[in-house]
């Protein structure tokens, strides 16, 4: 899906359903310009507050492509940052803050993923915001919350928030060293969709009381709630990355790999069928599901790979869907851009270059799907304060010469 276009057009007259919702987003990386880009591909109109020195740190992202300023735009900035306006502000200057102050009572939501308690350091924090724009939310997105973690000075990217929510150590092997960021921005994204859905019930909540309030997300608690099974097998009994007698296991086709999960007798009675050995159903070595793990290397996988050598990895899951048993190739990148299923689903959006480059930077699409809701069409990514004037007249009312004094005291870029 290029940008511009427009899937589900029959549904476009009904608009979209944050249409007039707005937010001020004070954002870095991609905890939170996740976030937000889903709340504008929902319709919010967002305006992103950046640096006038670099901008969004992401924009130092590697890789990454030349705007046509020719500055580096980077692949964390490209792949968060659709639908959006980019102001630039110094929020450490004192007319810097001013401005954030003055902006807040004109949007629904503030929205900063600083580390906790820098922007109450700066007097721009949820006390401050709610004094001057009460019915404002405002949305904090960190490592560790904003109520007192013991880990509060701790800065915090995604793989750090992954590491601490035990799930590094429960997929380690031996003394190998942990897998960091196994599903690349795990915790920002799950913090993302957690974010969304607090800022969600927020405006409900606004819409029956008049009043803002302030949304709490710590990426920490995100990666506990998504790895859920880490507490919960534990208290179980369960340890050291047991996960119990499940079969969910990688198996070799003829190009390459797939994933089968069987846990319950009948799934196991059509695995072994499909595969040709009917009779393991009622063999005394499967007779509880602690014996397909027990038996999984010397018996299953031989016969289960034996079974899949002349079939490719796709091939292979479709004949056990067939029959009722859940099984999934493993793509590599080449693969997953070329789906039919990704396509058909419009789950990539092309950004063209600006820097003569012909590969078109590809972002994953909006995953929520409404039936009432036109999917795009989508805007490429703000150059760095692109709309700074335009925001501070429309908002402020300021003229060209105040915006002049602002530029001259460094406020804004």
């Amino acid at each position: 899906m290029q940008l511009g276009d427009v899937a589900n057009e029959a549904a476009a007259g009904f608009g979209k359903p944050l249409d007039g919702v707005r937010v001020l987003a004070l954002e870095q990386m991609q905890a939170l310009p996740w976030a937000t880009q889903l709340l504008a591909r929902l319709g919010a109109d967002v305006v992103k507050v950046e640096h006038p020195k670099g901008g969004d740190s992401g924009r130092g992202s590697l890789p990454a492509m030349t705007d046509p300023d020719g500055r580096s735009v980077g692949a964390t900035f490209l792949r968060n940052n659709l639908n959006k306006r980019s102001i630039c502000v110094d929020l450490k200057t004192a007319e810097g803050r001013q401005l954030v102050l003055d902006l807040a009572p004109k949007f629904d939501i503030v929205a900063e993923n600083s580390k906790a308690g820098a922007l109450e350091r700066l007097g721009l924090g949820y006390e401050a915001i709610a004094a001057v724009a009460p019915r404002t939310i405002y949305l904090s997105v960190n490592g560790f919350g904003s109520s007192g973690s013991p880990y509060d000075r701790w800065p915090a990217y995604a793989p750090i928030a992954e590491a601490m929510s035990g799930i590094y150590e429960f997929k380690r092997q031996g003394d190998e060293p942990p897998m960091v960021a196994p599903m690349g921005g795990l915790g920002d994204i799950g913090s993302a969709l957690f974010a969304t859905i607090g800022v969600l019930a927020a405006l409900r909540h606004r819409d029956a009381t008049g009043r803002g309030q302030r949304v709490d997300i710590a990426m920490l608690d995100a990666m506990v709630a998504i790895t859920d099974l880490v507490p919960n097998f534990w208290s179980l009994g369960l340890r050291n990355g047991q996960l119990g007698p499940l079969i969910m296991h990688g198996f070799r086709a003829g190009d390459g790999w797939f994933i089968v999960q069987v846990g319950r007798e009948n799934q196991f009675a059509k695995l072994v069928e499909a595969i040709g050995h009917p009779e393991w159903a009622t063999d005394e070595r499967f007779a509880d599901r602690q014996g397909w793990i027990d038996h999984l290397d010397d018996v299953l996988r031989p016969a289960i790979e034996a079974w899949a050598a002349d079939k490719t990895k796709v091939e292979a899951c479709d004949a056990l869907a067939a029959i009722g048993v859940a099984a999934g190739p493993c793509y590599s990148d080449e693969e997953v851009v070329h789906d039919e299923h990704v396509a058909a689903r419009n789950m990539l959006v092309e950004l063209p270059r600006t820097d003569g480059v012909d590969q078109p930077v590809l972002i994953p699409g909006n995953p929520v799907k409404l039936s009432d809701v036109a999917e795009g069409p989508e805007t490429r990514i703000p150059w760095l304060g692109e709309h700074t004037d335009e925001v501070l007249a429309a908002e402020l009312g300021y003229d060209d010469a105040r915006l002049a004094e602002l530029r001259e005291a460094g406020a804004i870029g």
